[in-house]
C-alpha cells in the first residue's frame, strides 16, 4: 500500500469506537416535531430519512478519495432509539466491558438522560416486540433455547446487484413516477401504493441532497487548501459527488463512490442485521476498470489505491452497539459486509474470474482489515490459479478469504425457487447465507440451540438450570427402551420450539412491515418499485426467512453416545448417564472418559456418527423448510453460529457426549472442539453427509498449523482439499492458520498482538478484541497437522 493508504489505515485501526448521539438527537428532534403529523408510516420513515440526510454531519477526512461516514467521523457510532433505546446502565456496560466496548462520554450520557431516554421510553420497537410474545416464547428465550435478531436490529442480509452502476437515482425516480401514474384508484391497495411511491421518491431526493452536501464540502475544503495536488483531488471529489448517485457512474472512482453513498443511506435508514454490501464487486467494476485502462484515464495502481480507500471506509463503520443476548450471539465490531469475488457470469454461466478479482485478493492481503470481509466463489469452471492465489492469502493467517462453492450455491437458490439467471447473480451475504443479490429480502431471525433441546428431551421438557417446564413433556428418558424413543422425544421438543419461534417471527415481520418500513432499501431492491410494496412487506422478488440451527456436532455426538453405550453396547444405563450429567461428571471421571474417548464422533468420517448427523439435519429440515412466512416467502434452513455457540454453551448443562456444563457447543457444521482426530479429509467427508443444496448456507471452520502450508506444494494440497469438499457437495469452508501457542501468547500479551486477526465464524476479528471464552474456544479447535 502507498503512503496515503497506510496513513488512512493506521488512523482507522487505531481509532477506538465511540458512541455518537448525532442520529439519536436528530431522530428524536424529528419525532418531537409535527412534521409527520397525519402521515402514513412509510412516508413518516421517508421524512425521518430526509431529516437525517439533510442534517447529519458531512465528514471528509484528510487525504481520502472515497468520502462519507455513518457517523460524524470515523468510528463515531450512531444509535437507533426507535428500534432499541439504550438506558444508562447499557451505556455504562458499553463503556466498561472488555469486549466490543465503546467510549461513552459524559456528554453522551447527559443527552441520553435528559433528551433521548425520556422521549423513547415505551415507544421503541423492541418494547413492542417483547410485548407481542407469549409467556411460552419468553420462557424459551430466557432459557437460551433460541435468540431473536430483531430485538435490537432491523432485518438485513440484503445485498446489492449491478443496478446502481447502470442507472442513477434519477432513473429510479422516473420509474417510480411511471408506476405511480398507473395506479388504479379503484384498487383496494391504491392508497398503500401511493404512499409507498411517495416515500421512495422522498428518499431518492434525500440521497441526492446528501451527495450534494459532500460536493459542497469538498469545494469548500479545496478553497482552503494550500496543497495543489490535494486541491485537485478535492475538486475531483466534488465533481464525483455531483454526478453520483444521481446519475449512473462513468468511471471506476464514480462507481465506488456511488455504491458508498447507497451503502451509507441503507445503514443510516435502519440498523440492519448486516450492513449491506456490493456483492459481486469484481464483476461490477470490471467494465469501468477496462475502460479506464483503455482510455488512459486509470492505471492499475490508481484502481488498487481506490479499492484500498474503499476498504478503509468499511473499517471506519463499527457495528452499532448491542447489549445482552444480542451481544452474546454476535459479539464483534464487524458489521458483516462480505465482498464476493469469482464465481460465474450471470448471462451465460461462464467463468467470471477477472483481473479485478485478483486485485481484490491483493487488497485483502495488504490491508489486513477485519472489515469488509472477503470471500471467493469457486465453481468447477473457475481456474485453479485463482483458487491457489486465494489459498496463498489464506496462508497469511488473516482468516480471509472464506471459500464458497458456486455450483452448490446455484443449486441452493434454484431449490428456493429462483430463476437460473437470478441464482447466478447471487452468493453469500453476512456470514454464509445465500441470496439473489439485489432481489431478495433475506431475513435471518435468530439461532436455535439444538444441544439445549437435547438436554430438555433428556429431562421431560424441564430445564435443569431453573426447574421450569420449558418444553413439552415427552417422557422420562430413564424409561426409554430404545434409541428411537429418545430421538422421537428430541424431535418433538424441536418441533415445539420451531413452532414457537415461527409464531413469534410472524408477529415480528408484521411489526416491521406496519411500523418500521424501509423505503430507501425498497428503492434498490427488485421488485419493490414494480409492486409498490415495501422491502419489509413482501416487495422484494424473493422473501425467505431463516432460523439458524446451531450445534450439529455436539448434538450428534450426544445421540451417538446414547445409542452406542446405552442401547447397543449397554456399557452404561440411561439412569447412570443422566446422574453423571446432573453432577457435571464430578465423581464420574471414568464414565466421562468413555464418552469422550471411546464413542463414535462426528468429523472423523465415521459412518456411525455421520449417519446420525444426517438424521439430525433431516429432522430440522422436515420441521422447518417450506413453511409460509408473512411476506409471501418460505422459512428455510441454514446452519451457522456467529458467536452464539459460546452463549448457547453457557446456558446448557453437561451432556451425554462428555461435554461439561457451560462449555461452548460446536459451531456451524464443524465437529465438536478437539473431537476430529482423523485429519482434514475426514472432516470434510463428515461435513458433506448432509445435503447442503437444501440449505441456505452452512459454515465449516478448520484450523491449520502454519507449517502445514509452508510451501507451494502445500498450497496445491489445500486447493485440492477444497475442490474435493466441493465435489462432495460442501457449501463453504474457511481457515485459521495459526498455532494454539501463538494464541495463548496473545492472551498473555494483548498489547503486543493488537493486529492478530483470526477467523471466528463467518467473519474475521482481532483476537484480543474478542471475549476470553471465545478465545479459549478457538484455541481448543483441532489444529490440523497433516493433510
Amino acid at each position: 500500500m502507498n503512503e496515503r493508504v497506510s496513513r488512512l489505515r493506521k488512523e482507522s485501526v487505531e481509532t477506538r469506537p465511540y458512541i455518537s448521539t448525532e442520529r439519536a438527537e436528530l431522530i428524536t428532534e424529528f419525532y418531537k416535531s409535527d412534521i409527520a403529523e397525519g402521515k402514513s408510516a412509510v412516508v413518516t420513515r421517508a421524512l425521518v430519512f430526509k431529516h437525517l440526510m439533510e442534517n447529519k454531519a458531512v465528514c471528509i477526512n484528510d487525504g481520502e478519495l472515497i468520502v462519507g461516514e455513518r457517523g460524524p467521523a470515523p468510528k463515531a457510532t450512531p444509535t437507533y432509539p426507535e428500534l432499541c433505546c439504550h438506558d444508562l446502565e447499557d451505556l455504562r456496560i458499553l463503556n466498561s466491558r472488555k469486549k466490543t466496548s465503546f467510549v461513552v462520554s459524559d456528554e453522551v450520557r447527559r443527552k441520553y438522560k435528559e433528551e433521548i431516554i425520556p422521549f423513547w421510553s415505551g415507544r421503541t420497537l423492541r418494547e413492542k416486540l417483547f410485548s407481542l410474545m407469549s409467556d411460552e416464547w419468553h420462557r424459551a428465550f430466557d432459557a437460551g433455547v433460541f435468540t431473536e435478531f430483531m430485538e435490537q436490529r432491523a432485518p438485513g442480509h440484503a445485498i446489492l446487484d449491478d443496478k446502481i452502476y447502470r442507472e442513477g437515482m434519477l432513473d429510479f425516480k422516473r420509474r417510480i413516477t411511471e408506476h405511480r401514474g398507473r395506479i388504479d384508484p379503484n384498487d383496494a391497495g391504491s392508497y398503500a401504493k401511493e404512499q409507498q411511491y411517495e416515500a421512495m421518491a422522498i428518499c431518492i431526493d434525500a440521497v441526492i441532497t446528501f451527495a450534494g452536501r459532500y460536493a459542497d464540502k469538498a469545494e469548500e475544503l479545496a478553497g482552503e487548501c494550500g496543497d495543489a495536488r490535494r486541491r485537485a483531488e478535492l475538486l475531483h471529489i466534488a465533481e464525483v459527488c455531483r454526478r453520483v448517485p444521481a446519475h449512473a457512474p462513468r468511471d471506476f472512482h464514480e462507481a465506488l463512490q456511488a455504491y458508498w453513498f447507497v451503502h451509507l443511506s441503507v445503514i443510516t435508514e435502519l440498523n440492519t442485521w448486516d450492513s449491506f454490501n456490493p456483492g459481486r464487486l469484481d464483476q461490477h467494476l470490471l467494465a469501468f476498470y477496462e475502460d479506464g485502462l483503455a482510455k488512459g484515464t486509470l492505471t492499475r495502481e490508481e484502481a488498487k489505491e481506490l479499492l484500498e480507500c474503499f476498504w478503509i471506509k468499511f473499517n471506519n463503520q463499527p457495528a452499532p452497539p448491542k447489549v445482552g443476548v444480542t451481544e452474546e450471539q454476535s459479539g464483534t465490531y464487524t458489521d458483516f459486509a462480505l465482498i464476493n469475488t469469482g464465481g460465474l457470469r450471470a448471462d451465460d454461466g461462464s467463468d467470471a474470474v477477472n483481473e479485478v478479482s485478483y486485485m481484490i485478493l491483493e487488497v485483502v492481503e495488504e490491508m489486513r482489515l477485519t472489515q469488509p470481509s472477503a470471500c471467493i466463489q469457486i465453481s468447477s469452471k473457475n481456474p485453479q490459479a485463482f483458487l491457489e492465489r486465494a489459498c496463498e492469502v489464506i496462508r497469511t493467517g488473516i482468516g480471509q478469504p472464506s471459500v464458497f462453492n458456486t455450483d452448490v450455491i446455484i443449486k441452493e437458490l434454484l431449490h428456493d425457487g429462483k430463476s437460473l439467471a437470478d441464482a447466478r447473480t447471487g452468493g453469500p451475504s453476512g456470514c454464509v447465507t445465500v441470496s439473489s443479490f439485489g432481489k431478495e429480502s433475506c431475513t435471518l431471525t435468530g439461532y436455535i440451540n439444538w444441544p439445549k433441546i437435547f438436554e430438555l428431551a433428556c429431562n421431560n421438557g424441564a430445564d435443569p438450570a431453573t426447574g421450569l417446564q420449558t418444553g413439552p413433556k415427552t417422557g422420562e428418558a430413564r424409561d426409554f427402551m430404545s434409541y428411537q424413543q429418545l430421538f422421537d422425544a428430541y424431535s418433538k421438543q424441536l418441533e415445539y420450539f420451531i413452532n414457537l419461534k415461527i409464531e413469534g417471527n410472524n408477529r415480528i415481520e408484521r411489526l416491521f412491515a406496519d411500523e418500521m418500513p424501509a423505503p430507501f432499501m425498497s428503492v434498490v431492491m427488485d421488485d419493490c418499485i414494480a409492486k409498490g410494496l415495501d422491502y419489509h412487506n413482501g416487495g422484494a422478488r424473493y422473501n425467505p426467512t431463516y432460523i439458524q440451527g446451531v450445534g450439529i456436532g455436539t448434538v450428534t455426538d450426544c445421540l451417538a453416545a446414547v445409542k452406542y453405550h446405552v442401547f447397543e453396547k449397554q456399557t452404561l444405563t440411561m439412569n447412570e448417564l443422566l446422574k453423571a450429567a446432573a453432577a457435571d461428571f464430578a465423581g464420574y471421571e471414568s464414565l466421562r472418559n468413555k464418552l469422550l474417548n471411546h464413542t463414535p464422533k462426528y468429523g472423523n468420517d465415521d459412518d456411525y456418527a455421520d449417519a446420525i448427523a444426517e438424521e439430525v439435519f433431516e429432522a430440522y429440515y422436515r420441521l422447518l423448510n417450506g413453511r409460509d412466512n408473512t411476506k409471501g416467502g418460505k422459512y428455510r434452513v441454514n446452519l451457522l453460529p456467529t458467536t452464539v455457540h459460546i452463549y448457547f454453551g453457557a446456558v446448557t448443562g453437561a451432556l451425554a457426549n462428555g461435554r461439561k456444563a457451560g462449555a461452548p457447543v460446536s459451531e456451524g457444521i464443524s465437529p465438536s472442539q478437539g473431537c476430529d482426530s482423523k485429519g482434514p479429509t475426514a472432516v470434510v467427508k463428515s461435513a458433506s453427509r448432509i445435503d447442503h443444496a437444501r440449505t441456505g448456507g452452512t459454515l465449516l471452520n478448520m484450523k491449520f498449523n502454519p507449517q502445514l502450508l509452508a510451501d507451494a506444494e502445500s498450497i496445491e494440497k489445500l486447493a485440492h482439499l477444497i475442490r474435493g469438499y466441493f465435489a462432495l457437495g460442501g457449501h463453504h469452508v474457511q481457515f485459521n492458520v495459526i498455532t494454539a501457542k501463538t494464541l495463548r501468547r496473545a492472551q498473555e500479551k494483548p498489547d503486543e498482538n493488537r493486529e492478530l486477526i483470526i477467523r471466528v465464524a463467518g467473519y474475521s476479528d482481532y483476537f484480543v478484541d474478542i471475549g476470553k471464552e471465545l478465545q479459549d474456544e478457538i484455541i481448543t479447535r483441532t489444529e490440523q497437522q497433516v493433510f
